[in-house]
């Protein structure tokens, strides 16, 4: 499973991709705006700053609602780098335009899924990846990690190549559950990814350890 760090701060995804495992960057105009990033050239250079730090899709999210639109802005947001996936949401107009672009040969990220029905219109409009946001779902009671595991059954009974990016992952066990079931990506904060490096167990037998060392050092 591909792990994507889900923020627009450069300071974390410096972090993250030192680890030495993140494979992308997904972002929303949210996430910039949390990071004060705002304006049309200040957002671009953004775009461009973020794919100087990671070697991977970096997904780049469209504002248009319309379709002549997003294809405009869409196509803009491909031309930056080679590594910008365009993020479009999941609606008509949106689908028609994951068309146009999967054509066209501009990999997308169909945002906002969630619902196995709304998967399977973006796998068939050519979708490079589908985002099933699992902590949302979490949020109302509805099963996030189910869907993603719904959505997995489908895409293998038909052979869809289109990625299913877990996203909207909020702790360490969303992760585990995501890579059992077999999302191809996940996408969360470096919070829950570092989690993933800890357990009680390995801090107390690294400490005793340490201090057998020092006693028998002395």
């Amino acid at each position: 499973m591909k792990f994507f760090i889900d923020t627009a701060n450069l300071e974390e995804i410096t972090e993250a991709n030192d680890l030495g495992i993140l494979d992308g960057v997904t972002t929303n105009p949210s996430l910039m705006a949390k990071e004060n990033i705002t304006g049309k050239d200040a957002i671009i250079k953004h775009y461009k700053d973020i794919c100087h730090i990671v070697n991977g899709p970096v997904s780049a999210e469209v504002i248009t609602t319309d379709y002549k639109g997003m294809i405009e802005e869409g196509t803009r947001l491909s031309d930056l780098h080679h590594n910008i996936v365009v993020k479009v949401p999941m609606t008509p107009e949106g689908i028609k335009a994951i068309r146009y672009f999967s054509e066209n040969k501009i990999r997308t990220n169909c945002t906002l899924i969630f619902s196995a029905g709304q998967a399977i219109l973006a796998a068939k409009a050519g979708a490079t990846y589908v985002s099933p946001f699992v902590g949302r779902l979490d949020d109302i009671s509805a099963d996030g990690i189910g869907l993603i595991a719904q959505i997995r059954r489908i895409y293998d009974n038909y052979n869809f190549e289109t990625q299913i990016l877990a996203a909207s992952v909020r702790h360490p066990m969303h992760i585990i559950d995501c890579a059992e079931i077999g999302a191809d990506v996940m996408t969360g904060p470096l919070k829950a990814i570092m989690q993933l490096a800890h357990h009680p167990l390995t801090d107390s037998g690294l400490a005793k350890f340490l201090a057998d060392f020092e006693k028998g050092n002395k």
